[in-house]
């Protein structure tokens, strides 16, 4: 039994099934937009020794951020950095299947402390130095678990093994859970999907952050229109402008356009 445990935390296949995920199937123009979401990140963050834990959301479903969080994660360790993504996603988790491994033991099993985790079985096959942590068993309870002490006393532990965690976590507006664990986390990506994502929902997202004192490290605008060819998958710094804009609502200018459209 143990054999097969082992094997299926291994189980890692050359290539993953979303053509939008990992390095090797990226265009080049989406892979060096995560390249430069990498170097904000490294002036955004605090200047703090020890290992950074970034959480990755967005307002709604379907905007890519766990894509996102799989992409960050892997540039993180190619530039030389020891790096544990984590599934927070407690609810409809995807990373396992993005990566095809097996989705436990995981998180949870950490957590209820059933298992022990190996972390040198969590290590992928693509780099010695990124390691990969599934949701685990899908529990009753997830936005307590993430807010509990047993939450932030496994990611003081995992801490002391990494220089960065990248956390996938549910959308905001959906659930409470991102914000429930931000207590716990150095900051927070916002991923924003240009023609899908509402003005309205991504207001009413940031509205939520702001109240709970979220440090928002910035955002992504993915699938976007504009400028073909050049660097148009991926976005961090327009979008990072419209959040500044967005997120004083005491001064927004309330003659834009209908907050119900999609944001372009």
């Amino acid at each position: 039994m143990a054999d097969k445990k082992k094997k299926n935390w291994k189980g890692v296949v050359p290539f993953a099934d979303d053509q939008k995920t990992l390095h090797e199937n990226l265009e080049f123009t989406a892979v060096e937009q995560y390249k430069l979401l990498r170097t904000n990140l490294s002036f955004t963050l605090p200047d703090t020794d020890g290992c950074k834990v970034i959480g990755v959301t967005s307002s709604v479903r379907g905007e890519g951020k766990s894509t996102t969080a799989v992409n960050l994660s892997y540039v993180l360790a190619e530039n030389g950095k020891k790096v544990l993504l984590i599934d927070g996603d407690l609810r409809i988790p995807s990373v396992a299947k993005k990566m095809k491994i097996a989705s436990t033991p995981g998180l949870t099993d950490m957590l209820r402390g059933e298992n022990m985790v190996d972390l040198a079985q969590m290590k992928s096959a693509y780099l010695s130095n990124w390691y990969i942590m599934p949701s685990g068993v899908l529990p009753p309870n997830p936005s307590e678990l993430l807010g509990s002490k047993r939450m932030q006393t496994a990611l003081e532990t995992l801490s002391a093994h990494f220089d960065y965690i990248v956390v996938d976590l549910p959308p905001v507006n959906i659930v409470s859970d991102a914000l429930a664990i931000s207590k716990y986390i150095d900051g927070m990506v916002v991923v924003v999907r240009e023609d899908y994502t509402e003005k309205k929902e991504l207001e009413n997202c940031f509205r939520q952050i702001r109240l709970s004192n979220v440090h928002v490290l910035g955002c992504v605008m993915n699938e976007t229109k504009e400028g073909k060819g050049y660097y148009s998958k991926y976005r961090y710094k327009r979008y990072y402008k419209y959040y500044k804009t967005y997120g004083n609502y005491d001064n927004a200018d309330k003659n834009t356009a209908d907050k119900s459209k999609p944001v372009k």
